[in-house]
Formats: structure tokens, C-alpha cells, sequence
């Protein structure tokens, strides 16, 4: 099981821009699937983006499509989703999340397994 920490969400305006990163620890990190999920006030969370563990796989929620990409450095044991165009309504905290089941068997319900604190993002209209 690998460990999830969350960084870099903040305030922007409609429009801006804003990037989070997770940090998992683990010698494994490279072999997981990993996600980001959100959950906004008074709704259930949502899978937003996720990709395979070489990154050669993607998918996106058609709510982010064209505005947000998934990707990660095995290296740094690091995920990121860069955040583009935001609008109001992509407030939400916004978790990482992490599984050793590969890209065939993660979806169609995208069940992982590890998920990290949650970092909160705002977006002001």
C-alpha cells in the first residue's frame, strides 16, 4: 500500500490556471494506477482523471476534458493534474488515489484501494 499526500491547491479566479501534485511513498508506486478524484459541498465524489502506470493511459471525466491533463513521473513517485480554464464549478477538494490493479481491471467504476488527505481547490466566478 502505498501512502498519499496532496499539495498545490489554492484560490484562482474563473479562467486561471492551477496545478496539483501527489506524493506517494513506496518502492511500488511505478506499478499503480492512480487518479484524482473530487468532491464538491453536498456531492458525492467523482472520478476526474486517471492514467495507467507507464502513463499510456488516460481517461478523462467529460466535465475536464480539453481543460485538465493527468500525468506522473515514476521517478519522483509523483502524480500531477494540471488544471486549465477553471470554472466555479470545478471547486472541490480534490484526492489522490492510488491501486495496484492495472488499467483493465480499474475501471469501469475506477475502485481504488489508497487515497490521500485531499487538497482544496477554488475556483472564484
Amino acid at each position: 500500500q502505498v501512502q498519499l499526500v496532496e499539495s498545490g491547491g489554492g484560490l484562482v479566479q474563473a479562467g486561471g490556471s492551477l496545478s496539483v501534485s501527489c506524493a506517494a511513498s513506496g518502492r511500488t508506486f511505478a506499478a499503480y494506477t492512480m487518479g484524482w478524484f473530487r468532491q464538491a459541498p453536498g456531492k458525492e465524489r467523482e472520478i476526474v482523471a486517471a492514467i495507467s502506470w507507464s502513463g499510456g493511459f488516460t481517461y478523462y471525466a467529460d466535465s475536464v476534458k480539453g481543460r485538465f491533463t493527468i500525468s506522473r513521473d515514476n521517478a519522483k513517485n509523483t502524480v500531477y493534474l494540471q488544471m486549465a480554464r477553471l470554472k466555479a464549478e470545478d471547486t472541490a477538494v480534490y484526492y489522490c488515489a492510488a491501486d495496484p490493479k492495472g488499467w483493465d481491471r480499474i475501471g469501469p467504476n475506477f475502485d481504488f484501494g489508497s487515497w490521500g488527505q485531499g487538497t482544496q481547490v477554488s475556483v472564484s466566478s
